[in-house]
């Protein structure tokens, strides 16, 4: 159970209901969870009133397992209905997505790619038929390789969020931290050089139909001021334009992540957050059931403001055409 991994932490009954009741306000008042200036202001003037328990545990992540579980967020008395059969058809979000979006501004300005999903800040990850074997979230039948969020993109992530709606089956999501391998400085120096690009996924068609320049080599590895990062999909890393002596490192690199990778089951009220800077993430194998009865997440992405914890040449690339969506930006 997650409650007892030693990076789970609580909100506590007490600030679990002040979360619920701010989100309750704020859909009762907005009535829908769709981006909008007034949802947004809203969001950003209930944060300052959650409290210093709530705001403090949503701090940043402080150990090298590079995530943690927030628990107890259940939501009595509001309907769940069925899992939807795809992303566009799961409707208003309601409370639960405000929930997410309030955690997501506790932790930094939330942020959505007009490409993907119709550029809605709350993203809903369930399986759909005709893509199980996709390396996107969609999928189900394959292993979903670990990988950095939107790994292809400088405005990609500092945080992700992701919040259990259903998930009957136990299926776990994985994660690994960069700060839990063993590298010899060799590989640590060979993947600090930018040799090879890390292309777009399945899920954002316009970024992988762009040919206006060419797509620019990033280092895997960098060094932060606080420990290693990484920027890692190798489903859509094409190796084979590497060095060997890169790809050599990459697989050490690969199989290193695979050692240290933590399975992590979440129950419904529990929210995974991962500092996609320092761990890479996936999900295991299951069977769909498209029944109304499968695995349903919702995704929210956040980026940290000052945070420095990746190379400055990543301020250069053009990001494949797309542009980041950001709350709370100057």
């Amino acid at each position: 159970m997650t409650e007892a991994l030693p990076f789970a932490r609580s909100l506590g009954p007490s600030g679990a209901r002040r979360l619920h009741a701010a989100a309750r306000q704020i859909h009762a008042e907005c009535g829908t969870a769709s981006p909008s200036p007034g949802l947004f202001t809203r969001i950003g003037q209930a944060v300052q009133t959650l409290g210093d328990d709530v705001l403090g545990q949503c701090r940043p992540v402080d150990t090298a397992d590079g995530l943690y579980v927030l628990t107890g967020l259940n939501l009595d008395g509001e309907p769940i209905g069925p899992t939807p059969s795809r992303w566009a058809t799961a409707g208003d979000g309601g409370v639960r997505d405000i929930v997410l979006l309030l955690l997501s501004a506790a932790m930094g300005h939330p942020i959505a790619w007009p490409g993907q999903q119709d550029g809605r800040f709350v993203h809903n990850i369930v399986p759909a038929r005709g893509h199980e074997s996709e390396q996107t979230g969609a999928s189900s039948t394959v292993l979903l390789a670990p990988h950095t969020e939107d790994a292809f993109h400088p405005g990609r992530a500092n945080l992700l969020l992701l919040g259990c709606v259903r998930n009957r089956d136990r299926i776990a999501t994985t994660a690994a931290s960069i700060r839990r391998t063993r590298l010899d400085d060799a590989d640590i120096e060979t993947l600090s050089r930018a040799e090879v690009p890390v292309l777009p996924d399945d899920s954002y068609t316009e970024a992988r139909a762009y040919t206006r320049q060419p797509p620019p080599a990033v280092p895997t590895l960098f060094h932060a001021d606080d420990g290693l990062t990484l920027r890692f999909d190798p489903a859509y890393t094409p190796l084979e334009r590497a060095s060997p002596a890169y790809r050599d490192a990459y697989r050490r690199l690969t199989a290193e992540l695979t050692r240290v990778t933590v399975p992590v089951t979440l129950s419904p009220g529990e929210v995974l957050v991962i500092d996609n800077d320092q761990a890479v993430h996936g999900r295991v194998p299951f069977r769909p059931r498209y029944d109304g009865t499968d695995r349903w997440l919702k995704r929210a992405s956040v980026r940290v403001p000052g945070r420095r914890s990746r190379p400055p040449a990543e301020a250069a690339e053009h990001g494949y055409g797309q542009a980041v969506l950001e709350v709370g930006r100057s």
